[in-house]
């Protein structure tokens, strides 16, 4: 894909639109023109709200299902506040795919942790729709998710349908709680010691703030994985999603055309540095 074909942007139609906590929505959108968009997990769209401007938003629906895009977008300045605030019926311009994607296929007949905190579990939910369309495949699957109180978590009826499967561990934890909340209590690496799955077989996809996936990382390797294991994914300041702004910069990579999913063993102490 040439660099000027990948920044023609196509229209599509809002269909659907869910209030997910207070400030964020999931959007489920058209093409105009009726063309599917073909999608890995992992990838990410730039969105445009018109006249408002473009952000980048991760794919977080079913990537068997690429004529219905989903994005959950948090309202955190006045493009996302435009592009949440979209009804059934209105349009936005969208680019894409960019970036790179979780290691899903690679990691047949293993151990698979999904590790989410807050609206990191956006761009993993088409890992887990992938792993559960091929259970058959794969080894464990954990899928560990915690968010700030239990007002912000993502997904609450498909939470719930994850927890009542057996072949599928799912732990919620909240950092703070409020008395109608009866799960765990703590952050999210705080799962990591009790979950189920094989150290020396086990493949962990991790995405969330940054300073939630440091701490997760520790206790990852703690617990006997080993760099190569895991894979993080990072959106920091992406702009123009094809590699040409710089906006992106994390040491020597580009988080848009390099990301947004890394494995550990490239990013290693990147993530430590301060205001890199």
């Amino acid at each position: 894909m040439s660099i000027r074909s990948s920044l023609l942007p196509r229209t599509f139609r809002v269909v659907e639109r869910h209030e997910e906590t207070a400030d964020t929505a999931t959007l489920v959108l058209e093409a105009e023109d009726g063309a599917p968009l073909e999608f890995a997990p992992g990838q990410f769209n730039m969105l445009y709200a018109f006249g408002r401007g473009e952000a980048p938003i991760s794919l977080s629906g079913d990537p068997a299902s690429p004529q219905r895009l989903l994005h959950t977008i948090r309202a955190a300045g006045p493009v996302t506040e435009a592009l949440a605030g979209l009804r059934p019926g209105e349009h936005l311009a969208l680019r894409g795919p960019y970036g790179s994607r979780w290691p899903v296929e690679e990691s047949e007949g293993k151990d698979v942790l999904v590790i989410a905190g807050g609206l990191g579990l956006a761009p993993l939910r088409p890992v887990i729709y992938r792993l559960l369309a091929a259970r058959e495949r794969y080894g464990r699957i954990v899928v560990l998710y915690g968010a700030r109180g239990p007002d912000g978590l993502l997904y609450r009826a498909e939470l719930e349908s994850w927890r009542s499967r057996l072949d599928l561990e799912v732990e919620v934890t909240v950092d703070h709680a409020n008395g109608a909340w009866h799960g765990d209590v703590g952050v999210v690496p705080s799962l990591i010691p009790r979950a189920r799955f094989s150290p020396a077989d086990a493949v962990a996809m991790v995405c969330g703030p940054e300073v939630m996936m440091r701490f997760t990382v520790a206790a990852l390797l703690e617990r006997g994985l080993a760099p190569e294991q895991i894979h993080l994914s990072l959106e920091r300041n992406m702009r123009c999603g094809v590699a040409q702004c710089g906006h992106c910069q994390l040491g020597p990579f580009l988080v848009c055309r390099d990301g947004p999913v890394l494995p550990y063993t490239r990013l290693g102490e990147l993530l430590t540095i301060h205001e890199l």
